[in-house]
């Protein structure tokens, strides 16, 4: 059902700048897959690419690296090699 809604959603926005003159506006590339961007998920094209990056950011794929400082390897903070 959704997916319908998402196919008229952008259908009637094309419409709507058709008959306004105007230009639709640029939803611009699915974050996970390429395809066009939909409203209804932006920025992303489906609720199916909406969950793997909601998958990925659960699973910590998304994580930032972080360099270990002096303080936290002087305070033990972070395990050794061979402790880990």
């Amino acid at each position: 059902m959704s997916d319908l809604v998402s196919k008229f959603t952008a259908q009637f926005t094309a419409m709507a700048a058709d008959a306004s003159g105007e230009a639709a506006p640029d939803l611009g590339k699915c974050a996970i897959c390429g395809r066009p961007a939909t409203p209804e998920y932006r920025p992303f094209c489906t609720r199916r690419c909406a969950d793997v990056d909601l998958g990925r950011w659960l699973r910590g794929s998304y994580a930032i690296p972080v360099k270990p400082s002096e303080d936290d390897e002087e305070n033990g903070a972070i395990p050794d090699e061979d402790e880990r």
